[in-house]
């Protein structure tokens, strides 16, 4: 039996204007062949991957053919796009015949001129590998399902939990291909297009609605007839024609089944749709005060700059209120600005300088602010994670440690993991625990924080990863959509409303 596997994966912030290049996708490394598992046993989807062939026990020759990731950001460059469809062309045409393909994308990226990049990068699948080979995507949950990823999937699986845990989707993804494989499994497929948007402050599901719709669709796979349920709360900052929320249940030739339960978990999510919506981040000043005067280390969430969401990481908000608060505790603030970091690496550690940081990216949001401080140390490059779980490293670029009163700054020329994890600093000579406050760029990923600083403070800041849905310059999500417009019933304006009449 012959596998093929391929994971490209990026999750596009439309409100982000800086497009994501090749070379973001680089930083984190662009594997072909062999080197993928080499690079990645224990990692990410192509970790669980590996894993279930090997456990399967089955006669299995592993074919890996691509696999490229970057951080969330702003749309994919037309290069970008271009390169992975004739590097998935080549992949499969030169892999010979296989008998099935996990494929592993993300289901929120876009690119210049293309809406729905997954949806052209399986139909390109489909029509190499013909309409009997099988393929199993694994999504992550915060993809935007659309009809053409439905239309060339035999089957999807998405992360069961946020944070994620993608070798978890990757191990029952290929999983789930074997049992086709060897089983006789005829997987069919129902979903509903859900017309709601929200921020991402509710999304963890260890907790609130998140954790009630996602209990469900676990609930709903405890049937043997069930293959797969998962959900799909769209990423938020992702404008695009075939936007929102989805649900999709995969039975064994029970489409009978499959409808009635994608109708139960869209109904729940509608009745929740309320929940979704509560925000618990505060005012800016108010964030800060309350990191400052709690004991310990704590996190100091920066919700509208959240570079896991695909934000530019340059938002300067957090960074005028410490300094202008006069803080007590010292404070960690990543930045990414390849152009301060630039200016700071020519000036070399020790020097004092003055520049303006911030607002160099996402202009509509931010204006620069002047300080002056000390370079403290000048690294960077290629730097070692063990506390990541997508891979062992990543690439900085040019990086610098600067010291401006109480608050030090790491300031990166990529965008790499934006300071969300502790290990980078370690690189740099930073260790976290020494300090009170640390801004993370994210409103929901702060696991890699968690054993150092399990108190989180969000601060509502303004920015491409906003939680005010409600301000963002909307262009192409269909509408209407909840709750930027109010509606009583989901089915009334979904693309996939399903057979019941109303909810």
């Amino acid at each position: 039996m012959r596998i093929a596997v391929i994971h490209v994966a990026q999750e596009t912030n439309d409100f982000n204007p800086v497009l994501t290049t090749l070379a973001d996708y680089q930083s984190f490394g662009i594997f072909e062949g062999a080197e993928i598992f080499e690079k990645l046993r224990g990692f990410g989807q192509i970790g669980g991957h590996i894993q279930a062939i090997e456990e399967s026990g089955l006669e299995i020759e592993s074919i890996p053919i691509l696999r490229a990731w970057a951080v969330a950001g702003g749309r994919i460059s037309a290069e970008a796009f271009q390169f992975f469809q004739d590097r998935i062309r080549a992949g499969l045409l030169a892999a010979g015949q296989i008998d099935g393909l996990a494929l592993q994308l993300h289901g929120a990226c876009s690119a210049e001129g293309v809406d729905d990049v997954e949806g052209a990068q399986i139909a390109l699948c489909r029509e190499i590998l013909g309409p009997d080979v099988p393929i199993v995507l694994g999504l992550d949950h915060h993809a935007n399902v659309t009809q053409k990823i439905i239309d060339n999937a035999t089957a999807i699986v998405g992360h069961r939990t946020q944070p994620h845990d993608p070798y978890d989707t990757g191990l029952i993804g290929t999983k789930l291909l074997l049992r086709i494989l060897t089983e006789g499994l005829k997987p069919v497929t129902a979903w509903r297009k859900i017309p709601l948007v929200s921020h991402q402050e509710q999304f963890l599901t260890s907790q609130g609605p998140m954790k009630i719709w996602f209990d469900a669709a676990r609930a709903v796979e405890a049937d043997a007839r069930v293959l797969q349920a998962s959900n799909y709360p769209m990423q938020p900052w992702l404008d695009v024609a075939e936007g929102g929320w989805s649900v999709i249940v995969v039975t064994d030739n029970d489409p009978e089944l499959a409808e009635k339960l994608a109708d139960d978990l869209a109904d729940l999510c509608w009745s929740l749709r309320d929940d979704f919506q509560i925000r618990e981040a505060v005012p800016v000043d108010e964030a800060v005060r309350l990191a400052d005067a709690a004991p310990g280390l704590v996190v100091l969430s920066d919700t509208g700059d959240t570079v896991f969401g695909g934000a530019a990481g340059d938002s300067n908000l957090l960074l005028e209120a410490l300094l202008r608060l006069k803080i007590s505790k010292r404070a960690l603030v990543p930045l990414i600005s390849p152009q301060a970091a630039a200016k700071l690496v020519a000036a070399g550690e020790g020097a004092r300088v003055t520049l303006p940081l911030g607002g160099d990216a996402a202009t509509e949001f931010f204006t620069p602010l002047e300080v002056t401080g000390t370079v403290r140390k000048v690294g960077g490059g290629v730097v070692v994670l063990d506390d990541y779980n997508q891979q062992g490293d990543v690439d900085l670029g040019p990086s610098v440690i600067f010291d401006v009163g109480n608050v030090t700054l790491m300031i990166t020329t990529l965008r790499g993991v934006a300071g969300n994890v502790p290990g980078v600093y370690r690189a740099m000579g930073i260790e976290p625990g020494d300090y009170g406050i640390v801004v993370l760029k994210t409103a929901s990923n702060f696991q890699y924080f968690a054993p150092i600083a399990p108190k989180v403070v969000r601060a509502d800041t303004r920015g491409p990863g906003q939680s005010d849905v409600f301000t963002l310059p909307w262009k192409r999500i269909p509408r209407p959509i909840y709750p930027i417009e109010t509606f009583e019933h989901w089915r009334e304006h979904s693309s996939q409303p399903g057979g019941q009449g109303g909810a």
